[in-house]
């Protein structure tokens, strides 16, 4: 039976960071959450705030979220909490224009009943040379895409060598 996995310690300085990086805390969205350094990428930014959730760091996420970024942070009485596990970037992708960037991502979190998926798709924008998280574009999995249809002439997906015609067509 396997076992549950247990929700990411608050980072440390000299421990991996939570972000999944493989990087050091203190190498990789420390300086992000302590407002030393910013973020470079969209990526990096998803990844500072990930650990900025298992931190309960509500005002990093605060000042890199669009529509707060640039109102004073009041802090919630009783915050939304959630015990995170881990994180999987599947995708960085640019968008129309250099300041805007989508991450495809799954972010894992566990509680009573055991661990949980949180897919998500979300988009970033710069403003004024900062990479800012602005929305959800997509909760939950990608969706499937069609497999590229053969045509009569095409090489058969089988690895014959023959044509696609001359070969599985025919049993098709």
């Amino acid at each position: 039976m396997a076992s549950t996995p247990t929700a990411l310690p608050k980072p440390q300085p000299g421990q991996p960071c939570s972000c999944g990086s493989g990087r050091a805390y203190e190498a990789c969205c420390g300086p992000l959450l302590a407002g030393t350094r910013r973020p470079d990428t969209a990526e990096e930014l998803m990844r500072s705030r990930f650990t900025a959730h298992v931190a309960r760091d509500y005002a990093y996420l605060h000042r890199t979220y669009q529509p707060t970024a640039n109102l004073p942070y009041q802090p919630e009485a009783n915050p939304w909490t959630q015990d995170w596990t881990r994180l999987v970037i599947h995708a960085h992708e640019p968008g129309a224009n250099p300041d805007t960037a989508y991450v495809d991502f799954s972010a894992y979190f566990v509680d009573q009943a055991g661990e949980h998926l949180h897919p998500e798709k979300s988009e970033f924008n710069r403003v004024d040379g900062q990479w800012l998280y602005t929305r959800t574009i997509r909760q939950g999995p990608a969706p499937a895409k069609a497999a590229a249809k053969v045509g009569r002439n095409d090489p058969c997906p089988c690895g014959s060598g023959k044509k696609y015609k001359h070969c599985c067509l025919a049993k098709a």
